[in-house]
């Protein structure tokens, strides 16, 4: 019976923290706009190439990609096809949104140490701006995307109703790992290092260059364990490939059937993504007030 009186304590604890960090949120939105807007400033302001720095990284992540799967092409035998190309390129461009947004905003409380020092507000609006910051970048290299996938042979089918569902899921996490990131580089410094470390090798632990199938049965139930994974094969499949995400997708590989995708894959990821932000945000708030003691 006590066990459940403090389970049912802890839970109200958690549910006011949350309630806490939405009101504060709610009462700080002009304050997170501002911050906002300032960074996007600071990364365009004097900047040659204009815009064009937004679709930099998923030009590069793609054409990255195409080396790797033409070199596949060739050991294989087969060519390097526009549906090849065209998934490669859909999973770029959230990826680069992850990796920018989460490479920013690790620093973003020690980058603004005077703000967090000297000013009460909520220290969440920082590295959410450094996400959202991001985003806007991301917003132009999907409009590039949309404007390239005709080329590559894609089109318009009601499977592309399962990309908001994804991309607010790819946001949650991001959000999350921005969160609880932020906070750790505040208590051990050397957390950017490895985070920037993480994210130059994580490419290779998470199917932006190659799907999960082409590792066989064990290994696709492995890469898919990233939480990244099922997002970034689920805009695949649903973007380029036109599948439903409800229904599950068996391939033969070396003879071998290999689980392409699964429903669950979708529950594992929104599972990720939900309880990652509620335990990411309910550590940074209550960790917040030794913020200013840290910088």
């Amino acid at each position: 019976m006590i066990e459940r009186v403090n389970a049912a304590t802890e839970s109200r604890t958690v549910l006011r923290d949350l309630a806490d960090v939405v009101a504060d949120l709610r009462t700080s939105r002009d304050l997170l706009y501002q911050i906002t807007l300032r960074d996007v400033r600071v990364r365009y302001k004097q900047a040659v190439m204009g815009f064009g720095w937004a679709v930099l990284m998923p030009i590069l992540i793609v054409l990255s990609g195409m080396v790797v799967r033409l070199a596949m092409a060739e050991l294989s035998g087969g060519r390097l096809e526009g549906e090849i190309v065209a998934a490669v390129a859909v999973k770029a461009v959230p990826w680069a949104f992850f990796v920018g947004a989460t490479g920013f905003a690790v620093a973003s409380l020690v980058g603004n140490a005077n703000l967090v020092a000297r000013v009460y507000f909520p220290r969440e609006v920082l590295p959410l701006s450094a996400v959202l910051a991001q985003g806007f970048d991301t917003a132009i290299g999907v409009l590039a995307l949309c404007l390239l996938l005709p080329f590559l042979g894609v089109r318009l089918h009601w499977s592309l109703l399962w990309v908001p569902a994804l991309l607010a899921l790819l946001f949650a996490f991001t959000v999350a790992a921005a969160l609880f990131l932020s906070a750790a580089n505040l208590f051990f410094r050397d957390v950017k290092y490895l985070v920037q470390v993480a994210l130059t090798f994580g490419i290779f632990f998470t199917p932006v260059f190659y799907e999960p199938a082409m590792l066989g049965p064990a290994g696709a139930r492995l890469v898919m364990l990233n939480p990244l994974a099922p997002l970034l094969e689920g805009l695949r499949l649903a973007v380029v490939g036109g599948h439903d995400l409800l229904a599950p997708l068996v391939a033969l590989r070396g003879g071998q059937p290999v689980v392409e995708w699964s429903p669950w894959y979708l529950v594992l990821a929104a599972g990720w993504a939900g309880a990652g932000l509620v335990v990411a945000a309910v550590l940074f708030h209550r960790a917040e007030f030794k913020f200013a003691e840290l910088v």
